[in-house]
């Protein structure tokens, strides 16, 4: 498997041709760590799709912000043999809560991923 993990593939995208809600949701619950320039902002997402993620989190980055995270997604979900991470760049575009969880709606505007 030596070498496996020097290939990277990467989309860029305009975020203006991506329709926001549009694309299908998966409810997985995985720990991430979301960061801005200033700041990092650890939660748990609530789904997760091809355009973007919802998450939860104690304290959440500004509406607008420009925001960083990897996401390791597991072997059994995605049907490889190895777990696929995957580095995002994306911004935040709402916050919502529910009863008492805070959440924020991220964008994916590029990522890459080696797996």
């Amino acid at each position: 498997m030596e070498g496996r993990g020097d290939r990277l593939t990467t989309l860029y995208r305009s975020y203006e041709s991506v329709p926001v809600r549009a694309a299908v949701r998966f409810p997985l619950h995985l720990e991430i760590v979301l960061r801005t320039a200033e700041q990092e902002y650890p939660g748990v997402t609530e789904d997760v799709s091809a355009n973007g993620l919802l998450f939860a989190a104690p304290d959440l980055p500004p509406v607008g912000a420009v925001v960083q995270f990897e996401i390791t997604m597991p072997a059994a979900i995605m049907g490889s043999l190895t777990d696929v991470l995957l580095h995002c760049v994306g911004r935040i575009v709402r916050h919502q809560q529910v009863e008492d969880k805070c959440m924020a709606a991220a964008v994916i505007d590029e990522y890459s991923f080696r797996g």
